[in-house]
């Protein structure tokens, strides 16, 4: 993934830090900011529902449980002002876990879930439970079953944000011949066989292909600047997130 150095004005207007803001000592009198903030949130929390969900099914909990769980818990950081997040000031993702651990720890020995909010669904319930089977190896620790299942997530935005961007281009049927490559560690793509079918030459495909990576490689950061209070964050929290793919 790319290494460009990051604007140091793009985070004055991250998701995150509007969330952070809000909790500062005169955030009570500032009702704009905290429907900014509550909109920040929801965002937020509609992006990271699944790794949370992978949590709470690794710690234990079944399918329906685990989903009332985190809706509750959700319907909660929605609702209440006492979401603690300055002791985790830099990152979202881990405020997020810890926020759930304790939530957890307090509603065991709930007979029942209580599902706040409207009952609103942050996603599919089949999907997550047929992407838990799918892709949560038994060999995961809950805390590496999240990190994996997060790190994902942003890998997703990215190449959405990247096919996007190749559809406006009007490069969207060379994007889908390339898309496999993009994070390909070994070998190469059968360039003659793809050239020939997008009638093009192989040498426009590889430049292309390199290109693609670059770009790819700077939406991912840019994700996760968005995930982060301060710039000196991301290069950590990047290769944390890396390092939870590649176990």
């Amino acid at each position: 993934m790319g290494h460009a150095a990051p604007d140091r004005a793009e985070f004055h207007t991250t998701r995150w830090s509007v969330v952070l803001s809000a909790l500062g000592p005169e955030g009570e009198a500032h009702a704009a900011l905290q429907g900014e903030s509550r909109t920040a949130l929801e965002t937020l929390c509609a992006a990271y529902w699944y790794p949370l969900y992978a949590f709470a099914r690794r710690t234990g909990l079944g399918h329906e449980a685990a989903e009332d769980a985190i809706q509750s818990f959700f319907a909660r950081l929605l609702e209440k002002r006492d979401w603690h997040a300055d002791p985790l000031r830099g990152r979202f993702r881990a405020f997020l876990l810890g926020a759930l651990r304790n939530f957890l720890a307090h509603e065991r020995e709930r007979a029942r879930t209580l599902k706040r909010g409207g009952g609103e669904a942050w996603v599919s319930a089949d999907d997550a439970r047929l992407r838990y089977e799918r892709e949560a190896p038994l060999s995961d620790s809950p805390e590496h079953c999240y990190e994996r299942a997060f790190a994902l997530a942003l890998v997703d935005q990215s190449l959405e944000r990247l096919q996007a961007e190749q559809q406006h281009a009007g490069k969207a049927v060379q994007f889908a011949a390339l898309r496999e490559w993009l994070g390909a560690a070994e070998g190469a793509p059968p360039y003659a066989r793809l050239a020939q079918g997008l009638q093009t030459s192989e040498g426009a495909l590889r430049v292309a292909l390199h290109r693609l990576r670059r770009r790819a490689g700077e939406l991912m950061r840019q994700a996760v600047a968005d995930l982060v209070h301060e710039p000196g964050d991301v290069d950590g929290e990047l290769q944390a997130l890396l390092e939870a793919l590649g176990r």
